[in-house]
C-alpha cells in the first residue's frame, strides 16, 4: 500500500523515455507491474516466462528467454506471476540439503548475461521480506524504500527494516555482497495539506536526513485514475484531467525521478 509498484513503474517508463536502456523485473508473484504494462498473467503465461524460470535450480533457461518487450521503446520486462512462489518454496529444501547453492546470487548472476545491454534495471519486489527480495538485494546496486508519510506505516517500515539488516547480515556474513551505492526513502501518496502528514514527514527528515528525497509523490486522483486503465501518468491522455491536477502530478512524479536520474549517474560518475 505504500506505492512499490506505482513508484516502480513510473520510474522504469520515465528513464526509458529519457532515453536510457532499461529492464524491468516484477518479483511480486501478484504480478501487478505486469499487469500494468498489459501482461495478464493468469492467461499469457500459462507455460511461464517468469524470472523464476531463469532462478530455480532444476533445469533454469537463460534470462534472455523470459525478457520481453514492451511497447515502451527501450523498455524490456521480465513479467511475474504466482510461479514466482515455488522459488520460496524450494530454497528451504536446497538449503536443508546443504547442496551448496547459495538462493541469495542467483539473480544477480543471472543479471550478469545481459548487464551490457541495459543501462538501468528495475526491479519491483514483493511486500514480504522472504528469499526473492533477499536475493534481489543481494543484487541491487541501489535500493529505494518507498514510505507513506503516516505513524503506523513508518513504524511498520521501521520493524521491516530492522528485520530485514538482521537477515541481511546473516546473508553478508555468507559471502554476499551487501554494499549499496544509495539507499533512499521516498514519500509517497503525500498530501500537502495534511497536518498530520507533514509533521511526518518532518519526522522522517529529521531521523533519516539526506536519506529521504527531497522531492515527494503527490497523492492525486490523476495518477490512481490512470491505474483504472492499467495505465501510467506518463501514457494517458492529458485533456482526460483538470489541467491542474494533471501538471501538479506530473511535475511531482518528474522531481522524484529526476532525483533519482542523478544519484543513478552520480553512482557511475558520469
Amino acid at each position: 500500500g505504500s506505492g512499490k509498484t506505482t513508484t516502480s513503474a513510473h520510474l522504469a517508463q520515465k528513464l526509458a523515455l529519457d532515453g536510457y536502456k532499461v529492464l524491468a523485473i516484477d518479483l511480486d508473484p501478484q504480478a501487478s507491474f505486469s499487469a500494468l504494462h498489459g501482461f495478464q498473467p493468469e492467461f499469457d503465461l500459462i507455460d511461464g516466462g517468469t524470472l523464476y524460470d531463469a532462478i530455480r535450480y532444476e533445469d533454469p533457461v537463460p534470462i534472455r528467454e523470459v525478457i520481453q518487450k514492451s511497447y515502451f521503446t527501450n523498455l524490456d520486462i521480465i513479467p511475474g506471476n504466482l510461479d514466482l512462489m515455488e522459488f520460496e518454496h524450494e530454497t528451504p529444501h536446497v538449503l536443508a540439503e546443504r547442496s551448496g547453492q547459495m538462493f541469495f546470487t542467483r539473480v544477480g548472476e543471472i543479471l550478469v548475461d545481459v548487464e551490457s545491454d541495459y543501462d538501468v534495471v528495475v526491479m519491483d519486489c514483493p511486500p514480504q521480506l522472504g528469499f526473492l527480495t533477499m536475493s534481489a538485494l543481494s543484487a541491487a546496486t541501489a535500493v529505494l524504500v518507498t514510505v507513506h508519510p503516516q505513524m503506523l506505516d513508518v513504524m511498520s517500515m521501521c520493524q521491516f527494516l530492522l528485520m530485514t539488516s538482521n537477515l541481511l547480515g546473516v546473508v553478508a556474513e555468507a559471502g554476499a555482497d551487501m554494499s549499496y551505492d544509495w539507499l533512499r526513502y521516498v514519500v509517497t501518496r503525500y498530501e500537502p495539506g495534511d497536518g498530520p502528514q507533514n509533521q511526518m514527514v518532518s519526522f522522517m527528515r529529521a531521523l533519516f536526513g539526506e536519506h529521504v528525497l527531497n522531492h515527494s509523490v503527490l497523492k492525486s486522483t490523476a495518477i490512481s485514475d490512470a491505474g483504472i486503465t492499467k495505465q501510467t501518468l506518463y501514457e494517458v491522455e492529458r485533456t482526460q484531467f483538470v489541467r491542474a491536477t494533471y501538471e501538479r502530478a506530473m511535475e511531482s512524479l518528474n522531481a522524484v525521478n529526476g532525483e533519482i536520474e542523478g544519484l543513478i549517474q552520480a553512482a557511475w560518475g558520469r
